[in-house]
């Protein structure tokens, strides 16, 4: 019992030192409000809730031959449920998961993502600009994974990736969220 409650405290900490760090860069490269909580909504932290096991199933064989695309993949999905959210939650809370799957299935969801469903156009400057800070997203919470030095393929590793795959998935719902225009106060 003890043990869990300090697993779950671990756990906890790694994932809020993760946020900081993520949320940091994402107001470095002035994605999210300066100031304030970040644009939030139980709507979406509860659809990751109910997609993440699927979510897992695809991300998880990807994690040794392209660890960055496991959780970047995650913060793009992030993206496209808060679009639904905004546009009709009501019917859009009922799409599934592989409903964001490109012609490749999980291998290019990101562009299925971004040209389909947010209407960016290829090779664009918005294209570019949220392709690099994804990739420079993933690439810091892959750092920190590997920071945590967790011994591969545990049930502890495991759940570090869980984690980090729920906070990019929260923080590209709140990249989009503050694209509309919604702060705290909104959500």
């Amino acid at each position: 019992m003890e043990d869990e409650a300090l697993i779950k405290a671990y756990l906890q900490q790694y994932e809020d030192k993760l946020q900081e760090a993520l949320v940091a860069v994402c107001k470095q490269a002035k994605v999210l409000p300066q100031e304030g909580p970040l644009p939030f909504t139980d709507d979406l932290l509860d659809k990751w809730n109910e997609i993440a096991p699927e979510y897992m199933a695809d991300a998880v064989p990807q994690i040794a031959e392209y660890p960055e695309v496991s959780v970047a993949w995650a913060a793009y999905l992030g993206m496209a449920f808060a679009n639904v959210w905004h546009q009709d939650w009501t019917q859009g809370k009922k799409r599934p998961y592989n409903s964001f799957y490109g012609p490749r299935a999980f291998d290019d969801m990101d562009e299925y993502i971004l040209f389909e469903e947010l209407g960016i156009q290829k090779g664009s400057e918005p294209h570019q600009f949220i392709e690099s800070l994804i990739l420079k997203l993933s690439s810091l919470a892959v750092t920190l994974i590997r920071r945590e030095q967790v011994e591969p393929q545990s049930i502890m590793a495991f759940h570090v990736f869980a984690r980090t795959t729920k906070v990019m998935f929260l923080i590209g719902a709140a990249i989009r969220l503050a694209q509309l225009g919604y702060t705290m106060e909104h959500c």
